[in-house]
């Protein structure tokens, strides 16, 4: 076989190759894999916030698409378990720039073949801008996925994620973006802390986070907080709570 016919033939399996993979997977990133290290505790909420949860009834919040009250369950620990398939819930009371806590904990047992199967949840800023939430204990998945990433975006500093079945937390600045009408004035920005341990240093965002294609902005005012249903193994949120601040 000549050289010629060798190279024409790899570039075509290759070019196949391409045009069938899943739509999602141009945008994700697999290096450099974030330092794994330990972290510990988190923070009682101060004087000044307002609490959306705390572990007795969905008052603050309704399903994300039909403001309905939702359909997860508020556990008897004071937790509450997303139910997969009866959508994401979100804030009665829309939002700009905040400080958020957010105490999560996956789900322990056998896990999903598939990384991002595994207790897939996020946190979404105004509706828009996704903080990942995922089992990344010893669950390797494209990097700017896991868990304390600006989904698509910016993958974290360092993996502070506990073991399935222990409570984590974030803390979470957000600066919303400012428009003039159509126009972006100022984009947004994260700074996160998972259990104590920053892991986004104030980031700025490229747009509304999204799996597949680039992000890009479109004009908003102040939005609801989203805590996402994705199909995966479930998992539970407490003691949430959040500041308003000036951007």
């Amino acid at each position: 076989m000549s050289i010629y016919k060798l190279v024409s033939g790899i570039l075509l399996i290759n070019f196949f190759l391409g045009f069938s993979q899943d739509e999602s997977t141009p945008t994700e990133i697999w290096s450099p894999v974030p330092t794994k290290i330990n972290a510990n505790n988190f923070t009682k909420a101060p004087s000044d916030a307002i609490i959306l949860f705390d572990g007795k009834d969905f008052s603050n919040w309704v399903s994300q698409y039909s403001n309905e009250t939702p359909k997860w369950k508020i556990n008897s620990d004071g937790s509450m378990s997303v139910v997969n398939g009866t959508g994401g819930i979100k804030t009665r009371e829309s939002f700009g720039s905040v400080q958020l806590h957010v105490e999560w904990k996956t789900s322990e047992g056998i896990r999903n073949k598939k990384p991002q199967y595994n207790s897939n949840s996020g946190v979404f800023l105004q509706q828009q801008y996704e903080l990942q939430i995922l089992d990344s204990y010893q669950n390797p998945t494209y990097v700017n996925g896991q868990a304390g990433s600006i989904y698509k975006q910016h993958a974290p500093l360092v993996n502070s994620s506990k073991k399935p079945g222990e409570w984590q937390s974030y803390d979470i600045i957000f600066n919303a973006p400012v428009f003039d009408k159509k126009k972006l004035i100022k984009p947004a920005f994260f700074t996160v802390f998972q259990n104590g341990v920053l892991i986004q240093n104030h980031v700025k965002v490229q747009g509304a986070t999204t799996n597949v294609g680039l992000p890009k902005y479109n004009s908003h005012q102040n939005m609801p907080l989203v805590l996402q249903d994705h199909p995966s193994l479930p998992l539970s949120f407490r003691n949430i709570w959040i500041r308003k601040i000036d951007n």
